[in-house]
Protein backbone atom coordinates (compact mmCIF):
# COMPACT_ATOMS: atom_id res chain seq x y z
CA UNK A 1 0.00 0.00 0.00
CA UNK A 2 1.22 3.44 -1.22
CA UNK A 3 1.46 5.99 1.36
CA UNK A 4 0.62 9.77 1.37
CA UNK A 5 3.96 11.05 0.42
CA UNK A 6 4.67 8.18 -2.25
CA UNK A 7 0.88 9.09 -3.92
CA UNK A 8 1.70 12.76 -3.99
CA UNK A 9 5.59 11.99 -5.21
CA UNK A 10 3.95 9.55 -8.34
CA UNK A 11 1.14 11.50 -9.58
CA UNK A 12 3.67 14.80 -9.82
CA UNK A 13 6.19 13.03 -11.43
CA UNK A 14 3.84 11.48 -13.48
CA UNK A 15 2.88 14.62 -14.68
CA UNK A 16 5.97 16.22 -14.95
CA UNK A 17 6.00 18.62 -12.28
CA UNK A 18 8.53 19.89 -9.29
CA UNK A 19 7.93 20.42 -6.24
CA UNK A 20 8.59 23.79 -6.82
CA UNK A 21 5.86 23.57 -9.68
CA UNK A 22 3.35 21.51 -7.82
CA UNK A 23 3.62 24.15 -5.26
CA UNK A 24 2.94 26.70 -7.52
CA UNK A 25 0.13 25.88 -9.64
CA UNK A 26 -1.69 24.57 -6.16
CA UNK A 27 -1.24 27.97 -4.45
CA UNK A 28 0.39 26.22 -1.34
CA UNK A 29 3.83 27.26 0.18
CA UNK A 30 6.52 24.73 -1.19
CA UNK A 31 7.52 24.00 2.78
CA UNK A 32 3.86 22.13 2.68
CA UNK A 33 4.83 20.24 -0.40
CA UNK A 34 8.17 19.55 0.69
CA UNK A 35 7.25 17.81 4.23
CA UNK A 36 3.83 16.59 2.61
CA UNK A 37 6.41 14.68 0.78
CA UNK A 38 9.01 14.06 3.26
CA UNK A 39 5.99 11.87 5.17
CA UNK A 40 5.80 14.73 7.80
CA UNK A 41 2.25 15.44 7.02
CA UNK A 42 -0.14 13.07 7.72
CA UNK A 43 -3.21 15.03 7.48
CA UNK A 44 -3.81 17.62 5.23
CA UNK A 45 -7.03 20.25 5.46
CA UNK A 46 -9.93 20.26 3.09
CA UNK A 47 -7.99 23.72 1.30
CA UNK A 48 -4.61 21.43 1.05
CA UNK A 49 -6.68 18.13 -0.14
CA UNK A 50 -8.77 19.77 -2.94
CA UNK A 51 -6.04 22.55 -4.36
CA UNK A 52 -3.40 19.45 -4.52
CA UNK A 53 -6.47 17.22 -6.41
CA UNK A 54 -7.18 19.55 -8.72
CA UNK A 55 -3.28 19.94 -10.04
CA UNK A 56 -2.42 16.27 -9.55
CA UNK A 57 -5.77 15.33 -11.31
CA UNK A 58 -7.23 13.09 -9.22
CA UNK A 59 -10.18 13.16 -7.07
CA UNK A 60 -9.98 14.39 -3.39
CA UNK A 61 -11.21 11.31 -1.41
CA UNK A 62 -8.23 9.49 -3.23
CA UNK A 63 -5.55 11.47 -1.53
CA UNK A 64 -7.88 11.36 2.28
CA UNK A 65 -7.76 7.53 2.01
CA UNK A 66 -4.23 7.45 2.45
CA UNK A 67 -3.75 10.23 5.60
CA UNK A 68 -3.18 8.97 8.71
CA UNK A 69 -4.60 10.98 12.03
CA UNK A 70 -2.44 9.71 15.17
CA UNK A 71 -2.83 12.53 16.95
CA UNK A 72 -6.06 11.62 18.99
CA UNK A 73 -4.45 8.32 19.47
CA UNK A 74 -1.75 9.38 21.75
CA UNK A 75 -3.28 12.87 23.62
CA UNK A 76 -5.92 14.11 24.66
CA UNK A 77 -7.89 17.05 22.08
CA UNK A 78 -7.70 19.34 25.34
CA UNK A 79 -4.29 18.94 25.39
CA UNK A 80 -4.06 19.31 21.60
CA UNK A 81 -5.89 22.35 21.00
CA UNK A 82 -3.93 23.77 23.52
CA UNK A 83 -0.70 22.98 22.41
CA UNK A 84 -2.36 24.52 18.69
CA UNK A 85 -3.03 27.65 20.54
CA UNK A 86 0.43 28.19 22.52
CA UNK A 87 1.90 27.65 18.66
CA UNK A 88 0.06 30.15 17.19
CA UNK A 89 0.90 33.02 19.84
CA UNK A 90 4.55 32.09 19.14
CA UNK A 91 5.37 30.17 22.25
CA UNK A 92 8.71 28.41 21.92
CA UNK A 93 10.28 25.64 23.83
CA UNK A 94 7.28 23.48 23.51
CA UNK A 95 7.78 19.82 24.73
CA UNK A 96 6.33 16.47 22.99
CA UNK A 97 3.36 15.58 25.48
CA UNK A 98 3.99 11.85 24.56
CA UNK A 99 7.47 11.94 25.47
CA UNK A 100 8.89 15.50 26.77
CA UNK A 101 10.84 15.86 23.50
CA UNK A 102 11.37 18.85 21.93
CA UNK A 103 8.09 19.84 18.93
CA UNK A 104 9.39 21.13 15.85
CA UNK A 105 6.78 23.68 15.83
CA UNK A 106 5.51 26.54 12.59
CA UNK A 107 2.41 28.06 11.32
CA UNK A 108 1.32 27.47 7.83
CA UNK A 109 -0.15 29.94 6.18
CA UNK A 110 -2.52 28.73 3.25
CA UNK A 111 -5.45 30.69 1.91
CA UNK A 112 -9.15 29.64 1.19
CA UNK A 113 -11.49 29.43 -2.04
CA UNK A 114 -11.82 33.41 -0.72
CA UNK A 115 -8.63 34.20 -0.66
CA UNK A 116 -8.78 34.83 3.21
CA UNK A 117 -5.62 34.11 5.10
CA UNK A 118 -5.39 31.18 7.36
CA UNK A 119 -2.79 30.41 10.21
CA UNK A 120 -2.93 26.37 10.88
CA UNK A 121 -0.80 24.91 13.62
CA UNK A 122 1.65 22.22 13.08
CA UNK A 123 4.20 20.31 14.91
CA UNK A 124 6.08 17.32 14.78
CA UNK A 125 8.17 15.47 17.81
CA UNK A 126 11.92 15.53 17.25
CA UNK A 127 11.66 12.06 18.87
CA UNK A 128 8.36 10.00 18.61
CA UNK A 129 5.54 9.80 16.36
CA UNK A 130 3.44 12.29 17.89
CA UNK A 131 2.27 15.15 15.43
CA UNK A 132 0.13 18.05 14.82
CA UNK A 133 -1.81 19.48 12.29
CA UNK A 134 -4.91 20.75 10.94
Amino acid sequence: MKTLAQFIQQKRDNLGLSAKGLAMQSNLPLETIEEIEAGKDLFLSVTTRQALAKVLRCNPDEIKALEKDFTTDFVSPQVIESLKELILNGAGGLKCPKCGAPLVTRIAKLYDLEDNLMLHAKAHCSKCAFHITE
